[in-house]
Parts: structure tokens; C-alpha cells; sequence
């Protein structure tokens, strides 16, 4: 599907409020159209929508921006996967997704092991960072 597809346009247009478009809404709309993501998110910058809400609470949340809030306690299992998984020292967005599935967890316990762990999340799968 190419960016410019005009389903994928009216899809972002009918499900946006306010300019704004949360992370999961994007996904729905990639799985719905056979999208990446990463032809979501640079729809959005064409049309000027704001991405917000990320599932891993990293941006798009007002007043701060971010909710994701470091966990008292990282089990081994989740360290374990974590380490596996890093990139160059972070950890993709989509592993994290992969992670949280596998471990039957909350995308949020991911990132929240990872603010624990010192470890960054990037990139995002629709390229918000």
C-alpha cells in the first residue's frame, strides 16, 4: 500500500479528533488496510495529524507528555527477553510489542522494565521517534 492510497487517507480522516490520532487507532488502521505502520505514521505527517497515546506511554499524554513510570521490580524472565531483543543498546518498539504478546504482559510492564532497566525504546514503529 502506498502512502498516498486514498483509503488510508479516509481512514486517517474519519478516525482522527482534533488533529490527533491515537497509537492504537493507528495500528487499527494498518491492520485493517495490510499497512506498516510505518506508512501510517508518515501519512500522518503529510496530513498534519498528530500522533498521541502511545501504548508504551512514551508520548502524546497530556500534561506531561509521558506516563510511563519505572516498575520497583524487573522479573528475570522479562530482563532476560529485554537483553535478547536490544538493538545498538535500545529496544524496537516492535519487540517490545513481541515481548509484552509472548510473556502474555502489558506493553506498558515493557516500557515500564525498560525506564527500570535505563534502557531507550526506539525506533517507533510508526515513526513518531
Amino acid at each position: 500500500m502506498e502512502k498516498d492510497d486514498a483509503r488510508l487517507r479516509q481512514q486517517m480522516a474519519e478516525r482522527a479528533k482534533d488533529g490527533e490520532l491515537p497509537c492504537a487507532v493507528a495500528f487499527e488502521i494498518a491492520n485493517r488496510l495490510n499497512a506498516s505502520p510505518a506508512v501510517v505514521g508518515a501519512c500522518a505527517d503529510e496530513m498534519r495529524i498528530r500522533l498521541v497515546k502511545c501504548q508504551l506511554g512514551l508520548f502524546g499524554y497530556s500534561p506531561d507528555k509521558k506516563i510511563v513510570k519505572a516498575r520497583p521490580e524487573v522479573s528475570d524472565a522479562l530482563r532476560r527477553a529485554i537483553g535478547e531483543n536490544l538493538e545498538n543498546g535500545h529496544l524496537p518498539c516492535q519487540r517490545a510489542f513481541a515481548i509484552a504478546a509472548d510473556l502474555g504482559l502489558r506493553k506498558m510492564d515493557i516500557s515500564g522494565a525498560c525506564e527500570t532497566l535505563g534502557i531507550k525504546i526506539k525506533p517507533c514503529q510508526l515513526g513518531a521517534f
